[in-house]
């Protein structure tokens, strides 16, 4: 297989990412195809549909092979669950997936790239594949989600600094504080200690204290995308 095209987004490292897909509404990605995968006839149809889904490259891992056993972060890292029951990237095949909701079809004189909300990638991830998402046969009511069937959903409250908009737009804010409300961090760390997440070419620094993420600071870095 080869890359179709590769998506951009506002998060640089895989620190912050969101760990599924559609759970940043507010995060924005744009994919941008390869020449020879960016023609019309590639597209045509695809207007009529609100969702896709993309088939990616863990690329960040796939160097680093794969394990039968892996321990999910939202079971605390503590447990071994099998690596066909996870969506862990260090799989036989470094293969991701995610339905993300389809904003625009942009057409400009580089070809065409598409607009897209809720991505879980990484800045630069290759795609390998883009199918519709079809709700009559993919959504299923009575699915059953195994161990993470009784895990909590839980979401920070997140105090921004007053400077924030010096260096992110109101768009871009809304994003970071999707992003940021997931908890970003490991799921066995203790509260208090500073973490810094790259995002929109910047270092943003934060604690959390029970259900409360403050950002302390924010860093413009010219060498992040």
């Amino acid at each position: 297989m080869k890359a179709i095209a590769h998506i951009s987004t506002l998060l640089p490292e895989k620190f912050g990412v969101p760990r599924q897909a559609g759970l940043v509404p507010e995060l924005l990605g744009k994919i941008i195809f390869e020449r020879e995968f960016c023609g019309e006839d590639f597209f045509r149809g695809l207007e009529g549909f609100s969702h896709i889904w993309l088939l990616w490259e863990f690329s960040e891992t796939k160097d680093k092979g794969y394990s039968p056993t892996v321990r999910p972060p939202m079971l605390g890292g503590n447990k071994k669950i099998g690596v066909f029951a996870t969506r862990s990237p260090f799989r036989p095949n470094p293969i991701g997936l995610s339905a993300v909701r389809l904003l625009e079809i942009e057409r400009g004189g580089d070809g065409i790239s598409l607009i897209v909300a809720g991505a879980d990638l990484v800045n630069g991830t290759p795609i390998l594949d883009i199918k519709p998402y079809l709700p009559y046969a993919d959504s299923i009511p009575d699915a059953v989600g195994g161990f993470t069937e009784n895990l909590e959903s839980r979401r920070l409250f997140v105090v921004l600094p007053d400077d924030v908009g010096d260096y992110f737009d109101e768009e871009t804010i809304n994003a970071l504080r999707g992003a940021l409300s997931l908890d970003p961090r490991p799921r066995y760390q203790d509260d208090g200690r500073t973490y810094g997440m790259s995002f929109a070419g910047c270092r943003v620094r934060f604690f959390v204290s029970g259900d409360t993420l403050t950002v302390t600071d924010i860093e413009r870095l010219t060498n992040l995308i």
